[in-house]
C-alpha cells in the first residue's frame, strides 16, 4: 500500500478518526518551517493560518483593484462631461488631450483626425498613408514597445526617449482617427495588458468628435 492508497482509504473512511482519536493525538509530523515535530491538529492549525492569510492577501488585492478602478472610473467620468461640454471638434480634442495629459499623467499624447473639419490645429493636419493604414487595421488598442509604422514622427524628437506606446483607434462606424500615447516607461504600455480602459477612452473621444464633424 503505498501513500495515495492511504490518502483515498482516509477520505473514504472519516469514521476512522473517530474510531482512532487516541492514536492520532499522539501522531506527531515534521514541523513546515522547522526541524522539530509538532501534533497533527497543530499542523492542521499551521495550515489554516497560511490558507488565511493566503486569503487576506487575495483580498488586499481585490480592495487595491477595486480602489484603482474608481479612481479610474471617476477620472473617465470628468473626461465624459468635458467633451459633452465641448461646443466644436476643436473644443473636444482640447479637453481630450488636456484630461490625458492631467489627469491620468501620459507624459506624450498625440491625435490626428482626418475627417473633414479644416482647422489649423496640429491635430487636424494631414497624415501619411501609412499611419492611416496601420490605424484602419486596428480592432482594438494597440501596445507596444515600437513605435508602429511611421508613427514617430508624430512625436517629434521626443519619440527617440519613450520607452513604450499605445495607439487607440478613434471611430464612428469607420475609423477617422487615431490616438497615440507614449511614456518613458518601458511597461506602462506592453503587448498582453488589458486594454478595456483604453477602448472606452478611444471610444468617449471618437463619438464626440463625430458629432462635430462633417459625415463619412
Amino acid at each position: 500500500m503505498n501513500s495515495e492508497d492511504i490518502a483515498h482509504y482516509l477520505k473514504a473512511h472519516p469514521e476512522f478518526f473517530e474510531q482512532y482519536a487516541e492514536m492520532i493525538s499522539e501522531i506527531t509530523i515534521p514541523h513546515p518551517h522547522g526541524g522539530r515535530t509538532i501534533p497533527i491538529s497543530e499542523r492542521q492549525i499551521l495550515t489554516l493560518r497560511e490558507k488565511s492569510k493566503q486569503l487576506e492577501a487575495k483580498l488586499r488585492e481585490v480592495i487595491q483593484f477595486g480602489e484603482e478602478n474608481d479612481v479610474v472610473s471617476q477620472k473617465i467620468h470628468a473626461m465624459s462631461l468635458a467633451l459633452l461640454r465641448a461646443s466644436d471638434a476643436g473644443a473636444v480634442v482640447q479637453a481630450a488631450l488636456k484630461h490625458l495629459r492631467e489627469d491620468f499623467a501620459v507624459p506624450q499624447v498625440v491625435m490626428r483626425v482626418w475627417r473633414g473639419a479644416p482647422s489649423d490645429l496640429a491635430e487636424f493636419q494631414p497624415v501619411s498613408e501609412a499611419t492611416r493604414g496601420f490605424a484602419a487595421a486596428l480592432t482594438e488598442p494597440n501596445c507596444s514597445a515600437e513605435s508602429a509604422a511611421d508613427t514617430a514622427v508624430l512625436f517629434g524628437g521626443r519619440a527617440i526617449k519613450q520607452g513604450s506606446y499605445a495607439y487607440v483607434p478613434l471611430r464612428d462606424g469607420e475609423i477617422f482617427g487615431l490616438l497615440a500615447l507614449a511614456s518613458e516607461e518601458p511597461k506602462r504600455y506592453y503587448p498582453g495588458m488589458g486594454t478595456l480602459y483604453l477602448s472606452r477612452l478611444g471610444d468617449l473621444i471618437g463619438c464626440a468628435l463625430a458629432a462635430h464633424l462633417p459625415p463619412a
